[in-house]
């Protein structure tokens, strides 16, 4: 019988067995910034420990950097004692940190698979949720806490329950003016925020490896919000041609060993898993997170639902979507107004992103209500957008052109929403205070869609060009 590339690579990194009954997994990579780290640097210091492989974590910084005035100090204390924080213990321990400084500055999860730091294959970890993200390159990447970061940090092993697989396979192609973000909403409204729990996800199918990297990318990255522990999508020539070249990816001959390898971990035809969920990529339309949390979703052409259409065990979160949001029962989603638009984020800030939202924004003008923000995902993506004119496209339309850094996603920076501010947002969660303000609103959707409501001060169809 064949096995899951979750199986092969799990087994591959394999230390032992725990006496709690979790295997102990060794971490290729392991990832950093700043503000889960430092509690975990101080409980080395209080036991007199060291890190064991400092060659093999990196360091940013991405979730408290102001995007618009880096000067030092931080207006904020807080976020300058992280920044101070991080700085000191990645010099004592002699990890590589790309702090504001670095040219590779940028979001953790933008800038390990853009550095070619994720590979195939891999164990990765970093304390943030959205760590899933690296498993488009065909790796599984976990998201994980403050201990666990210490314990990788002395012994570059986590200990880990190994979870179930489901396949995801979606058939077919995905149409014109829809997106993976519209795709991964699709699949979390449908199998629901809980559905994923005790799975990995791989993503299989026509429509998944006609994705571009950067749209799996995007896909993986969201993951988590379904439930799931991990995410992943097999390598393929895509994966391979993506990393050639990056940075940190091996080079000449090694890369030539290294995909021997890469195409030796993906999924045996005859692999078996504990789940299949199928889905049809045609039909699939712009999808809009409207409620308080991404499953609540629907395709821009419906209406919100019903409280008495709801299954009896979503009613009540329900109820509490339509009480924080304010919206009503059956209406449709498009024409609701929004007062903000952000993109950006480990979700939607890279470059084929800014080219998306880009394309809708030519020759058109932000709404006079609306407040607009473009955030690259790194300083790399930054360069790249200066150098296309895409930077340009956004300032002429109206929109903020920021630094780099993970900004209005999750407002641990001076970029929030104000009092009952709806958000037309690319970022990954749409959580009641996420993005700053306890009375806020998001609505989660892909570039195009965030910059077509820009436009039109509301939500509408990117596909039928009514901004």
């Amino acid at each position: 019988m064949g096995r899951s590339l979750l199986d092969k690579v799990w087994d591959l990194h394999k230390v032992g067995k725990l006496p709690s009954g979790q295997d102990q997994l060794f971490i290729g990579l392991h990832l950093i910034h700043e503000v889960t780290s430092p509690q975990a640097f101080q409980a080395l210091e209080d036991r007199g420990l060291k890190v064991l492989y400092p060659g093999r974590t990196f360091a940013t910084v991405d979730h408290i950097v102001p995007t618009n005035d880096r000067r030092r100090p931080f207006a904020d204390e807080q976020a300058e004692a992280m920044m101070q924080a991080i700085e000191r213990n990645t010099r004592e321990h002699g990890i590589r940190f790309f702090g504001l400084g670095s040219e590779d500055q940028g979001i953790v999860h933008i800038i390990g698979p853009e550095l070619g730091l994720t590979q195939p294959g891999m164990t990765i970890a970093c304390g943030d949720s959205h760590t899933s993200t690296h498993g488009a390159l065909g790796s599984l990447a976990f998201g994980i806490g403050t201990s666990q970061i210490r314990d990788i940090l002395a012994t570059q092993t986590l200990a880990l329950t190994r979870p179930k697989v489901r396949r995801i396979e979606v058939s077919g192609t995905l149409s014109a003016g829809v997106s993976s973000k519209d795709l991964v909403i699709r699949i979390i409204a449908d199998l629901g925020v809980n559905g994923g729990i005790g799975f990995a996800y791989e993503y299989a199918g026509s429509a998944i490896h006609g994705l571009p990297m950067e749209a799996r990318l995007t896909l993986c990255n969201m993951s988590i919000e379904a439930g799931a522990r991990a995410g992943y999508v097999n390598p393929d020539e895509t994966t391979f041609a993506y990393l050639k070249g990056k940075k940190f990816a091996p080079q000449g001959a090694d890369f030539d060993k290294a995909l021997v390898y890469w195409k030796g971990i993906a999924s045996d035809a005859d692999a078996r898993y504990d789940d299949v969920f199928r889905l049809d990529g045609a039909s699939i339309e712009p999808m809009v997170a409207w409620g308080i949390n991404p499953g609540q979703a629907v395709g821009v052409s419906s209406r919100l639902p019903r409280l008495s259409d709801a299954k009896p065990e979503e009613r009540e979160t329900l109820r509490k979507a339509y009480e924080h949001t304010g919206f009503e029962e059956n209406r449709p989603l498009k024409g609701l107004a929004v007062d903000v638009a952000f993109v950006g984020s480990c979700t939607n800030g890279r470059i084929s992103d800014l080219r998306e939202a880009a394309r809708v924004l030519k020759g058109r003008k932000v709404s006079p209500r609306v407040t607009a923000l473009a955030v690259p995902g790194s300083r790399s993506v930054a360069r790249q957008a200066e150098a296309e004119g895409l930077a340009d496209i956004f300032r002429a339309a109206g929109f903020q052109w920021r630094d780099a850094g993970c900004s209005m996603c999750l407002a641990m920076n001076p970029d929030k929403l104000v009092d009952r501010q709806v958000c037309a947002s690319t970022s990954n969660r749409n959580f009641i205070g996420r993005q700053g303000s306890p009375r806020g609103r998001t609505l989660l959707m892909s570039p195009a869609m965030v910059a077509a409501a820009a436009c039109a001060g509301e939500v509408v169809d990117v596909r039928q060009g009514d901004v």
